[in-house]
């Protein structure tokens, strides 16, 4: 189960304290339900996602480095490009401060992924935190792969 919010970044601030940065590229397979991969680093990932805004369910199963590249070829849209960055929040929390490249860019979203939905629901974002767009499917990745 994934249970996260996401928020729009108007500006990134400086001074974050960035655990850790990786390069991500995803493609999806099919948008209804949602089935991606995605290279994560040197780490290869098949993943589906079922309907849902804040909460949905998410299975992950890892592929080999030529698995990916032979499904790549035959993704729906546009491939994906970004660098996460990986920061702290605090309560054992984190941001995924996600940077979108190529025709996305400059879009800037951060998410937060809760054990809760509880948690989730009073979750008070950091100021430099945009607009909250958890509810707003517009924001979802499998979207904006198809814009």
């Amino acid at each position: 189960m994934e249970i996260e919010r996401k928020y729009l970044i108007p500006e990134i601030p400086s001074g974050l304290d960035i655990q850790k940065t990786r390069i991500i590229e995803q493609g999806y397979l099919c948008t209804a339900p949602v089935v991606r991969i995605r290279r994560d680093n040197d780490d290869y990932i098949l993943t589906y996602k079922s309907k849902g805004l804040m909460v949905r369910e998410e299975y992950n199963l890892p592929l080999t480095r030529e698995a990916y590249e032979h499904l790549k070829e035959k993704i729906d849209g546009r491939l994906i490009q970004k660098v996460r960055h990986v920061i702290p929040l605090g309560g054992g929390l984190s941001i995924e401060l996600d940077v979108f490249q190529g025709d996305l860019a400059p879009l800037v979203l951060a998410e937060v992924e809760f054990p809760t939905e509880e948690m989730a629901e009073s979750f008070c974002p950091p100021e430099w935190f945009g607009e909250d767009v958890t509810f707003s499917s517009q924001y979802h990745n499998s979207t904006l792969s198809q814009l």
